[in-house]
């Protein structure tokens, strides 16, 4: 039990050397493959995020995995990433990876199916129409559970519809 709590000064140099690889092969390919590859635009580009988090600690503290396997894991993620960002823009391919948001609210009267079917609460909805700064109901025109996870909250005054392609889902 005490090895769990120690560590070398050669293993401490190993991890820090990693880090600073591994880092490094991060940003490069970062900006090789642009601001997207953090984006939350879909559940496929948190899936990234997470593959790539996975592989950058794996890669510092595990020992079995070389600093070269990470930089090929990383570049094969990131090549996948790539290609399905690519491959999106057929409408096929993007029914696939993307989940359709789900409209939670309309004109101030709470869908409830929508929210079950979200597993949101009410509590969520009202937090979410707070931060809003929505004071009325009568004010809300949309409340829209996004693909990423997030909650829009669309609201203004009476005489104001949304234009059909804001709501087009």
């Amino acid at each position: 039990m005490k090895e769990w709590f120690s560590i070398s000064s050669e293993s401490l140099i190993a991890i820090i050397l990693t880090a600073i690889g591994i880092y490094i092969a991060l940003v490069i390919m970062t900006r090789i493959s642009g601001k997207r590859s953090f984006s939350k635009m879909s559940s496929f580009d948190f899936a990234i995020t997470v593959a790539i988090g996975s592989i950058i600690a794996t890669v510092i503290v595990s020992k079995s995995v070389s600093l070269q396997q990470g930089i090929i894991g990383l570049l094969s993620i990131y090549v996948i990433q790539i290609s399905v960002a690519f491959a999106r823009r057929l409408k096929w391919v993007e029914q696939i990876m993307d989940n359709k948001p789900t409209l939670l609210m309309k004109d101030g009267k709470i869908i409830e199916g929508s929210l079950q079917r979200c597993h949101v609460t009410e509590s969520d909805l009202k937090a979410k129409l707070r931060e809003a700064n929505v004071i009325q109901l009568s004010e809300v025109k949309a409340v829209i559970f996004e693909s990423t996870g997030d909650i829009s909250v669309l609201h203004g005054s009476d005489d104001k519809d949304i234009d059909d392609w804001i709501m087009d889902f």
